[in-house]
């Protein structure tokens, strides 16, 4: 879980006088998620979110994916595949953990029956997929 109180006390840089945003504005925000650090940039409107990056959010069971679609989707968006945006734009991929394992399967038919029910949804249903990958 995402401990919003540790940005409280980090010293972001902030923008100057000579800008690019208005003077005393934060610049970048540094954070970690789950041990992974990232830098955002306060770039505004020139810079807008696109799918070409995602987070993407493995999920151990269907209680995982609901609570985490749930709340993107709040004031945001459902899109297919398991993917979603927020209610800023920025692309998500809320997924099985074993989705690489639904995919690949060593038998061509399983993994496609699976491919084709996945194409079908927009939140995936861990269930649903391992039926249709078993030929249920």
């Amino acid at each position: 879980m995402f401990d919003f109180s540790k940005l409280a006390n980090r010293q972001n840089p902030r923008c100057g006088k000579s800008g690019p945003g208005p003077e005393g504005s934060v610049l970048t925000i540094a954070f970690s998620l789950d041990g992974q650090e990232f830098v955002g940039l306060n770039a505004g409107p020139r810079f807008e979110f696109t799918e070409a990056v995602s987070f993407v959010v493995p999920c151990n069971t269907q209680d995982e994916i609901d609570n985490y679609w749930s709340k993107l989707t709040s004031d945001g968006q459902e899109s297919m595949c398991g993917w979603l945006k927020d209610k800023f734009g920025l692309s998500w991929q809320i997924v099985p953990a074993n989705i690489d394992k639904l995919i690949s399967d060593a038998d061509p038919q399983k993994s496609g029956r699976m491919m084709q029910a996945l194409l079908q949804m927009e939140k995936l249903d861990i269930a649903k997929l391992e039926k249709a990958r078993d030929g249920n």
